[in-house]
């Protein structure tokens, strides 16, 4: 049985010394996706499906209250668990927000994510560019958004509580991005933009800059509104479709359009960036190009060669693939966790153990916590 109090104190101090350059051990975090508890789970009663989900934000709300109840009283790692001083509720429309902005169609597949149909077809092309870039409040799925944020902020005004603790409503969605390049994919179909690439170039660059400027004006149009600086510190973004690129061909073709992303957004910097996949050789230009400091990594991943790469002041976060902790035993995690803190990657410091990437469905929690117990007993620093 976990002491919470005692689990929470240990948690401040792991962080306190991490963001002091000072670190005791290597902090453990983990991407919980309401997915993680939406099929077929002991803390789904009412047997609640992304359909339903997307549709109304009464469900949306009482989903994720289940989930979050959920992970803080079972599911350890470097976060705060038992009773929260508040439930933070977020406007959850999952990774296919921006193709559905754009206007793709939604499907939904039983015990699957939600994902999205492709629009621009051979015979389409250009349909995007014919209507302009899309409203940030005014097409369909943005209102649904701001919809769904107006009924979460409402929840909170009215002091609404769960078990006795207030919700207090988070963003809405659309003040980030899955990238440039991720966004076209979706757009157009993965294997068509692809050829675009190598077949069509112009147009693939033509797509790339509408489709960066329309997420561009998004994110700024939603600071301005929620009062959010324009401009901040730091640029944080993803773009998980660059691993299916060369360096030359990330170069030429998608660093112009982060490049404009960070400009737009960042004072400076440090930046960060989330790429899932095999996207480890971009990682030096983004360093030098874009001033990204922390990147937080999919699979497969080198670690020991990641760290000597890119040097000891850069955060790096990954770990143990989601299929291992899915699908192995308590022991191979063990083993796969202490491999990852003994290849090199905890050199400076600067290192962050995660699932690679974002938590299966089905994860035994016996695995995760061997993952908690490995790093809290083999991921520590000298004193």
């Amino acid at each position: 049985m976990t002491d919470f109090d005692e689990h929470n104190e240990e948690v401040r101090r792991v962080w306190d010394a991490y963001r002091a350059g000072r670190p005791t051990r290597v902090p453990m975090v983990l991407g919980i996706n309401v997915h993680f508890t939406m099929f077929d789970h002991p803390a789904k009663p009412q047997r609640i499906d992304f359909e339903r989900y997307f549709a109304d934000p009464e469900t949306m709300l009482r989903r994720q209250l289940e989930h979050l109840e959920y992970i803080r009283f079972h599911v350890p790692a470097d976060h705060e668990m038992g009773w929260p001083e508040e439930w933070r509720i977020e406007v959850d429309f999952q990774n296919v927000y921006e193709a559905a902005w754009f206007g793709c169609p939604i499907g939904f597949h039983d015990g699957q994510v939600p994902d999205t149909v492709p629009i621009l077809t051979d015979d389409r092309k250009r349909m995007l560019f014919d209507r302009g870039l899309p409203d940030p409040f005014e097409e369909p799925f943005p209102r649904r958004s701001w919809e769904f944020y107006a009924y979460f902020r409402q929840a909170e005004e009215q002091g609404r509580t769960h078990e006795g603790i207030p919700i207090r409503a988070g963003w809405p969605t659309g003040l980030g991005t899955d990238g440039p390049m991720t966004v076209c994919c979706n757009l157009r179909g993965t294997t068509e933009f692809c050829l675009d690439l190598m077949e069509d170039p112009e147009y693939a660059k033509e797509l790339l800059d509408f489709v960066t400027e329309a997420i561009a004006g998004r994110i700024e149009a939603y600071r301005r509104h929620l009062g959010l600086p324009v401009v901040q510190e730091g640029f944080g973004w993803a773009d998980d479709s660059v691993a299916l690129l060369s360096v030359e061909q990330y170069r030429e073709f998608v660093l112009p359009c982060h490049r404009r992303l960070v400009e737009r957004f960042s004072s400076g910097g440090p930046n960060s960036v989330h790429l899932c996949g095999d996207a480890t050789r971009h990682f030096r230009t983004l360093r030098d190009e874009l001033n990204v400091r922390s990147f937080d990594t999919g699979f497969p991943v080198d670690f020991g060669r990641l760290r000597q790469e890119l040097g000891p002041d850069v955060e790096i976060l990954g770990g143990p693939t989601v299929m291992l902790l899915r699908d192995g035993t308590p022991e191979e995690v063990e083993r796969e966790v202490v491999r990852i803190l003994r290849s090199g990657i905890t050199e400076g410091g600067r290192f962050i153990l995660r699932e690679g990437n974002n938590l299966s469905p089905g994860t035994p929690l016996e695995n995760i916590r061997a993952m908690y117990d490995a790093v809290r007993r083999e991921g520590l620093y000298a004193a």
